[in-house]
């Protein structure tokens, strides 16, 4: 246990109100220094910081959880329906899906000559992925059959050098 710091009451400095600076050596050979923790009146006696005042209470309206009609009532916000500019097309997102709109780069017959180069495209390439299959199936048969007749030769082989 710490043994409470006897202060001397000797004379003290008026202005901080501290004992003058001596060293007191206990019994135990510890050094007293209670004279640098003293009350120190120009600070006033205890720490006490000055109350800040009580925060505005916040919304506690969850806007975010509110549907599109209520949000634009509740905060005069009206977007629109996002739009978006890609290669010179105009689309539109409504209803979960981005639709083409007519925009002054491309006209519509061009759009629909366009779509039908595309189907066009999409039938050759699965044509030509059926092809490549087929011509896969006929490689890994005729491969099979090569290897099996090579079996057949090496088993002849060996039979006709037994016979010798």
């Amino acid at each position: 246990m710490v043994a409470q710091p006897q202060i001397p009451s000797a004379s003290w400095s008026p202005l901080l109100s501290c004992p003058p600076p001596s060293w007191k050596h206990s019994g135990g050979g510890s050094t007293d220094l209670s004279f640098l923790w003293p009350k120190m009146p120009l600070f006033g006696n205890t720490f006490s910081p000055k109350k800040t005042p009580p925060r505005k209470s916040a919304s506690l309206s969850n806007l975010h959880n509110l549907d599109r009609s209520t949000r634009e009532v509740e905060l005069g916000l009206d977007y629109g329906t996002p739009t978006m500019n890609l290669a010179g097309q105009s689309l539109k997102f409504e209803n979960g899906q981005w639709i083409a709109g007519i925009s002054g780069g491309v006209d519509r017959r061009e759009a629909q000559r366009l779509r039908r180069r595309n189907q066009q495209l999409e039938e050759e390439n699965n044509l030509l992925r059926l092809k490549v299959d087929i011509l896969l199936d006929m490689l890994s048969e005729t491969t099979a059959e090569s290897h099996l007749m090579e079996k057949e030769l090496d088993e002849l082989k060996s039979v006709s050098r037994r016979r010798k």
